[in-house]
């Protein structure tokens, strides 16, 4: 189980748009140390804002992020990109320059008023690829690559920051099935071995199912339900949240749900608090 002690948390969060000004909230929740916590929900539930905000990307309008007890929007940019790494769900791959120059970008919060990188961050660039499986693509260019191969790169970069908090928005959606399971088993290793925070967003609630620590459901920019998979991977939670019917069955091997979602519509509700 993770530590209980929170890393980051959000209380009584809001924001929202011109259009709608009160689209996400208010919202309490928390990240621990050494937790991989995903969060789920359908097109327009508000995970990726809810991800913006906790990367510090966006201020919230309402409502308090702390890191560890401190305001993530009083911290400088260069101190909150030590702490805290984001991946959005469309980094750019069009950058006509190799692999290993955008993960050494992910060094930049850790240069001093050096123009150029050391041995030192020449390395951690280096063990951030191996994690990611990119080793053989660093000298190839970023506009080269095909969609997961550019989306694991950064992935690299992000974990060449060496962050307390690894905040990642459908890090999964370009790859094959290997490197999707690749990715949330380094995700695994990474929160236990070195305790870092770490929040996910996917559509995929199997992988979600299979490995997070928690798992948040948003729906119309409030929380719905939060908790372990078999709390919250149910027909009976999902079914009012996606407008669908779900089986859920027992993997054999560690009796985790496995969520098949069934032919058959069901009554959609927008759950606002």
């Amino acid at each position: 189980m993770p530590p209980s002690d929170p890393l980051m948390t959000v209380s009584s969060l809001r924001y929202g748009f011109p259009e709608r000004p009160d689209f996400l909230g208010p919202m309490d929740m928390r990240v621990a140390s050494g937790e991989l916590l995903v969060i789920v929900g359908p097109n327009g539930a508000g995970k990726t804002t809810l991800l913006r905000l906790l990367a510090g990307v966006n201020p919230p309008q309402g409502g308090s992020v702390l890191l560890e007890g401190r305001e993530l929007a009083d911290l400088t940019p260069r101190v909150r990109a030590r702490r805290v790494a984001y991946l959005p769900q469309k980094p750019p791959a069009d950058l006509a320059v190799s692999s290993l120059d955008v993960v050494l970008m992910g060094r930049f919060p850790h240069r001093g008023y050096s123009l150029f990188e050391t041995a030192s961050d020449l390395a951690v660039c280096r063990e951030a690829m191996r994690l990611a499986q990119t080793e053989s693509l660093e000298h190839r260019r970023l506009d080269t690559l095909s969609g997961g191969e550019a989306q694991r790169v950064h992935l690299a970069a992000a974990l060449a920051q060496e962050p307390d908090l690894l905040v990642l928005d459908e890090p999964t959606a370009s790859l094959d099935l290997f490197h999707q399971l690749a990715v949330f088993r380094l995700l695994v290793s990474l929160t236990r071995r070195r305790g870092m925070g770490c929040v996910v967003v996917t559509h995929d609630l199997n992988l979600a199912s299979r490995y997070a620590d928690r798992v948040v459901l948003l729906s119309a920019g409030s929380i719905v339900a939060v908790g372990r998979a078999d709390d919250v991977l149910t027909d009976e939670v999902l079914s009012p949240v996606y407008g669908v019917r779900f089986s859920v069955q027992r993997i054999a091997d560690d009796g985790r749900p496995w969520i098949i979602p069934v032919d058959e519509p069901a009554p959609r509700e927008e759950i606002r608090p």
